[in-house]
């Protein structure tokens, strides 16, 4: 791995569909090295032809489900997030039109999911876990969708979404104050 954060960026694509926006999220294949069976957000690494973080997050969406970066409203940038694995991700907010045919790249991409927006306030969607890293305890975020469940770096980019889109003053990463009760890489 190089040294100081990879610049990666990914696209937190909405749409409205009856009525209602959306937030759209892929779940990745089984056979991926990095992050199989995740569900995330379409994005990956910044290529030297990219001109910013929009210009990834919009290529890498195109590559993964075929929505062309001229489809997307970039509605604007959340702060960038730091990974486990040296990436700074820099999450893009953007629309796309209501009823688009995406065209999933089926060997990185196993389904997609659409998830009402609504859905994120309702009761036991959202949870917390402590867990600790590197020495230091942080909460780890969990939104369930059916039996689908978002975690890890999608999770923080869908909290600091959340957060900003209610209003809510700390929308950054925050540290547990309680002992944690895992850690990271889980104990198998």
């Amino acid at each position: 791995m190089e040294s100081g954060p990879v610049p990666a960026a990914v696209l937190v694509p909405l749409f409205l569909k009856a009525d209602e926006i959306h937030i759209l999220f892929t779940k990745r294949t089984s056979h991926l090295a990095h992050h199989s069976g995740e569900i995330s957000f379409p994005g990956g690494r910044g290529e030297p032809e990219d001109v910013n973080s929009a210009a990834t997050a919009l290529r890498e969406t195109w590559e993964e489900i075929g929505i062309r970066p001229e489809h997307v409203e970039v509605l604007g940038e959340l702060d960038d997030v730091r990974s486990l694995h040296n990436y700074r991700v820099t999450p893009v907010v953007g629309i796309f039109p209501a009823g688009y045919q995406l065209t999933v790249n089926d060997a990185e991409i196993e389904r997609i999911i659409e998830v009402p927006l609504s859905h994120f306030g309702k009761p036991g969607v959202y949870r917390t876990e402590d867990w600790q890293w590197q020495g230091q305890r942080r909460a780890m975020h969990f939104y369930m969708h059916g039996s689908d469940e978002i975690w890890g770096l999608t999770a923080r980019i869908l909290k600091q979404f959340l957060d900003v889109l209610h209003g809510k003053d700390d929308a950054q990463e925050e540290e547990c104050t309680k002992p944690a009760d895992f850690s990271y890489p889980p104990n198998d």
